[in-house]
């Protein structure tokens, strides 16, 4: 009854003029400053500000010339090695040794270069063609290494020639040294998967970059640096206190582009 008796008080003199208007309280002022502050930034990252759009895809690092799978031109067993993994080897150097029913045959490095993998081993009976080693053909003077990505077709032709990648290495850690540094030299065309493993000279390997069909290498030239301990630019300081070799599994992040938010946000 009290109630009513006072609402109906305020319907007969609804007009308080001689009291102050308030028209927020302390709390309130807070969020609308703040509230304003949000917008004021997002409308300036929106006009200045970029989106990166990246492609991630496995790869290996590699000597800038590849390998190439050496197979036996005899039928018999192998009777002894005569290199292991990690040796150079001349031009038709012997690589082992197989014994026919002509005699004992060398088995020769053809186009020479360094041992990655021997598939052979002693006691092993072969047949003519059968693998027995892939090989790295030996950079000429100081070449760096490369990495060389595989992409699917689709995937590859977005990606720019010059655009930075960053490259995960399997034996160096990410969260102990940070990323590998490099970019886009080239995009080549559609490799079979006796392409690519003419090209790393491992045919288990390409198998695994083909799994999807075709894929296109990718080729990344890394940045250097003399102040490693690899000869390469890392996102971290020194990078991992070790060299990097040839077959090291990878993986990189390309940056396609970079892109104002506002070009997508507005039709």
């Amino acid at each position: 009854m009290q109630f009513r008796q006072k609402a109906l008080s305020k319907l007969q003199s609804p007009e308080e003029l001689d009291l102050p208007v308030r028209l927020a309280r302390p709390q309130g002022r807070l969020v609308l400053a703040v509230t304003f502050l949000v917008m004021v930034a997002a409308a300036y990252w929106a006009l200045t500000g970029s989106v990166s759009a990246s492609q991630s895809a496995p790869g290996v690092l590699s000597g800038p010339e590849g390998g190439y799978v050496l197979e036996s031109p005899v039928t018999g067993q192998v009777t002894r090695l005569l290199a292991g993994e990690g040796d150079s080897l001349a031009p038709g150097a012997p690589l082992l040794l197989v014994a026919t029913d002509e005699g004992d045959q060398e088995v020769a490095a053809v186009a020479g270069g360094r041992v990655t993998t021997l598939i052979a081993r002693e006691g092993a009976v072969l047949t003519a063609g059968d693998e027995v080693a892939t090989l790295e053909h030996e950079p000429q003077g100081d070449q760096p290494l490369i990495a060389v990505l595989y992409l699917s077709g689709d995937s590859a032709s977005a990606v720019p020639v010059g655009a930075r990648v960053d490259l995960d290495v399997q034996s160096a850690p990410r969260e102990r040294f940070g990323v590998l540094r490099g970019r886009v030299q080239a995009v080549g065309s559609a490799q079979t998967p006796e392409q690519l493993a003419g090209y790393l000279g491992d045919a288990q390997l390409a198998a695994s970059f083909a799994e999807q069909g075709n894929p296109v290498p990718v080729i990344v030239e890394l940045e250097t640096a003399g102040d490693t301990e690899s000869g390469y630019r890392w996102s971290s300081a020194d990078g991992p206190p070790f060299a990097l070799g040839s077959r090291t599994p990878v993986t990189g992040t390309i940056r396609l582009s970079e892109q104002r938010p506002v070009d997508w946000l507005l039709p």
